[in-house]
């Protein structure tokens, strides 16, 4: 091995911010990691997290090799062996009371790894449970709930774009600490410095003096669990004020008159005792909302996680409708993915729609959404005999018995299982209840590309990096992992190959893909597409990515491109923004394969339009 000092480019994966780092290492050993500062993204800016995966990379208590529990013992064991062991416990309880009795739980680094995010969809199809939990219904989901039904899809995020808004509202979060949340942004605190420093205005909402309420303008502290309230007598004082300016949004919105309505009743004197945030500054917030030259309002998981959430996380568009500053520059606008871009997929206009509700939880019957059941469910589930009860689990990088309620009740209920397998790198809470755990792979031993957080950036960016080191001999790689899994559950056995699978699930998605009427490959041939994409193996090969990304990079890099923004990334159709004005400026880095707009972009709301500008 090389003793020589090499520096790598890669992308953080750490958190939402995905900011660029320069890893230096020396032979298999980092030496040290700092932020890249010719980055397109991050610019340099790096929190304490980037230099952690030096520490998470050579943590002795990082498990390198499977671990099977017999009774309180652990051992590691060859991985064909622990594949064989998952198939011994799991294949009984399949066969003996279906695919039902298995439930699967999603941990939230599972979408920060390219692999695991997308070949956890194959395992779901495959094994076709209802008992599928995440962390999102403690998190963000009434926050998806209310931009499927309102922009057609679960990732019509609106998101702030901070870099040219003149007043920001921020309710229930704090992304000087978060690095951002559903707005995939490096460095909030000197974007929030810049509004200021161009003459604009933070507010924050927030029941607690959080760092970016140090930071704001104005901070009002408001009691918990009260955001719809304030919102609502936001939304009268807009009508009750004439202060309503929908702007080009006007032909791209219904029930108008109806929300004026229902808001009537919620004026800022009589919801003012209720929430502790006086009328006279509501009415003030207001008016700064509808008078700024640009505005936009931002609530995060203090808006979720609370009785009324759905309800405070719909409002907060609403709100940026009503005064004209959804879908343009300075508002709360739609980022354009290179990749896998579902806030355009559907009809033009409508977008594809959401369909909740459709089957529930069987002990207390609550509704799924998104095909996941509330994870406060999980527990009882395993706990309460009768069909459909769940004798296995699967859990993937997760650790639910510390990250969700009722930590000690379901710690007990996991105990019961007849099979519980793992996929994670630690033995924790959690895990520590397996039958089997299978580790995945250092961070620094896979290749990586942001599937998800470029769905929410405030910059329309592509970034690919491949691995730093080796992986060692013999370990899959996290993709091959999950389909060996897989294979198990679709009754193949431990010796399946993966191969065979990963073809599979490339042919599907390339015929679905063909097949779709908001596809930018659809009618082509799917023999062309997949003799083109069979080189390839793993997510981060362009087997996964199909569709929209093969359209757009099977002419340039085996890897990555870089492309410049301005450019129509579908075919022309009303889903498509149309160009009014300049074409932003974009970079491209010759050391990495990387693309960025210098503005963000916007993306269709029911129809409505606004092309990037510079």
């Amino acid at each position: 091995m090389s003793t020589e000092h090499r520096t790598h480019y890669r992308t953080c994966p750490l958190c939402e911010a995905t900011c660029g780092l320069a890893i230096t290492t020396r032979g298999r050993t980092v030496e040290v990691i700092r932020g890249d500062a010719d980055d397109v993204f991050s610019h340099g800016f790096i929190c304490p997290k980037g230099p952690a995966l030096r520490d998470l990379d050579a943590d002795p208590d990082r498990l390198r090799a499977p671990q099977i529990r017999r009774g309180d013992t652990w051992a590691s064991v060859g991985w064909n062996e622990a594949f064989a062991e998952v198939e011994r416990r799991l294949t009984p309880v399949i066969q003996a009371h279906g695919r039902g009795a298995v439930g699967v739980y999603l941990g939230n680094p599972s979408v920060h790894n390219t692999a695991l995010a997308l070949y956890s969809r194959a395992l779901l199809r495959i094994l076709g449970t209802r008992s599928v939990f995440s962390a999102s219904t403690v998190d963000q989901m009434p926050k998806q709930v209310a931009v499927g039904l309102m922009f057609g899809t679960m990732l019509s995020v609106p998101v702030p774009d901070v870099d040219r808004t003149h007043y920001l509202l921020i309710l229930g979060a704090d992304p000087l600490v978060s690095n951002g949340s559903l707005m995939t942004a490096p460095d909030m605190k000197g974007r929030l410095r810049a509004i200021r420093a161009r003459g604009g205005s933070v507010v924050v909402v927030d029941p607690r003096r959080s760092k970016t309420a140090e930071e704001a303008t104005r901070h009002h502290p408001i009691r918990p669990g009260t955001d719809a309230l304030l919102l609502l007598a936001l939304v009268q004082t807009l009508f009750a004020e004439n202060r309503v300016r929908l702007g080009a949004l006007a032909p791209h919105v219904a029930g108008l008159d109806r929300v004026r309505e229902v808001a009537a009743l919620f004026t800022p004197e009589r919801v003012a005792p209720h929430c502790g945030v006086p009328a006279d500054a509501i009415r003030t917030i207001a008016r700064e909302l509808a008078d700024a030259p640009s505005a936009a309002v931002y609530g995060r998981v203090g808006t979720c996680t609370q009785e009324f959430g759905t309800l405070a996380s719909w409002l907060v568009d609403v709100v940026n409708v009503l005064t004209g500053n959804l879908d343009r520059p300075g508002g709360a606008m739609f980022p354009k993915a290179a990749a896998g871009q579902a806030n355009s997929r559907g009809a033009g206009g409508r977008g594809r729609g959401v369909r909740l509700g459709r089957h529930t939880s069987r002990v207390r019957g609550l509704p799924e959404v998104f095909g996941e059941l509330p994870i406060a469910t999980l527990a009882e589930e395993i706990e309460t005999p009768g069909d459909g009860q769940i004798r296995a689990l699967v859990t993937i990088a997760g650790n639910p018995v510390l990250s969700t309620p009722g930590g000690a009740r379901l710690a007990r209920a996991l105990g019961s299982l007849e099979c519980m397998v793992s996929l994670d790198i630690y033995r924790n809470e959690t895990t520590r209840h397996a039958h089997v755990i299978l580790p995945g792979l250092s961070p620094l031993e896979q290749s990586h590309y942001d599937v998800a957080f470029t769905q929410l950036a405030i910059r329309n960016f592509a970034r690919y990096s491949p691995p730093v080191f080796e992986a060692p001999a013999g370990n899959p790689r996290d993709w091959e992992t999950v389909l060996r899994l897989t294979a198990i559950v679709a009754g193949q056995g431990a010796g399946a190959e993966p191969a065979a699978l990963d073809d599979l699930v490339a042919t599907q998605q390339v015929e679905a893909l063909v097949g779709a009427s908001d596809s930018p490959i659809q009618g082509r041939d799917p023999a062309e597409i997949l003799a083109a994409l069979a080189p390839r193996r793993g997510p981060c090969s362009k087997r996964i990515r199909t569709a929209s990304t093969w359209a757009r990079w099977s002419r340039a890099s085996p890897r990555c491109s870089a492309r410049p923004a301005g450019r129509s990334s579908l075919p022309p159709s009303r889903s498509s923004p149309t160009s009014r004005g300049s074409v932003p400026a974009w970079t491209r880095r010759r050391r990495s394969s990387s693309w960025s707009d210098a503005g963000s972009s916007a993306r269709t709301t029911r129809g409505c339009t606004t092309p990037p500008r510079s």
